[in-house]
């Protein structure tokens, strides 16, 4: 059994978790917590926006996330040893959801995949989707396959089709690992 060394409490924000959770890499950010050379550990992440998207079938908390407070890390992570310039190999070997909570937030029991608005920064084809969309997807274990999905998009824009099948991921987002500068 990995060593929880990250824990989060999903139902409250980053800020306000026992370890406080970041959202940029920077230098000045002290470690959280140092394991050892082949240690086998736990992170518990929350996601990305911190809570800000709502298990419902409106789209507008896509189309106005507050992108000032997003990108939600946990860590950083000291390695003992570690110098920099040294190649560091991690092995993920678990990915999936906090399994012994369900409720109100992202993560527990449920996620989503969405569509950025293009009048809040949109994405590659914001002329063809210039509206905000969300998928809500749950899962009774950890597979979304199992699971159901649901679409919904902003006021205003054409509401999907809800009797056709919708793509869902095949796991749970996991986070971005990164290496300190």
């Amino acid at each position: 059994m990995p060593d929880v060394v990250f824990s989060v409490d999903q139902a409250r924000s980053m800020r306000d978790q026992a370890v406080p959770g970041h959202n940029r890499w920077h230098p000045d950010i002290p470690p959280a917590v140092t394991v050892r050379p082949g240690q086998s550990i736990r992170v518990e992440c929350r996601e990305w926006t911190d809570g800000q998207i709502g298990n419902n079938d409106s789209a507008n908390d896509v189309r106005d996330v507050d992108l000032t407070h997003a990108h939600m890390l946990s860590g950083p992570i000291h390695v003992e040893g570690a110098e920099p310039g040294d190649l560091l190999v991690v092995d993920i070997l678990d990915l999936g959801p906090v399994p012994q909570e369900t409720g109100d937030a992202p993560g527990q029991g449920w996620g989503y995949t969405g569509i950025f608005a293009k009048a809040n920064g949109g994405g590659f084809l914001t002329d063809r989707f210039p509206d905000a969309y969300k998928a809500i997807w749950t899962s009774p274990g950890r597979s979304a396959p199992r699971g159901t999905s649901r679409a919904s998009s902003s006021p205003g824009s054409p509401t999907p089709d809800s009797s056709a099948p919708h793509r869902r991921p095949s796991c749970w987002p996991g986070g971005t690992p990164g290496n300190a500068p």
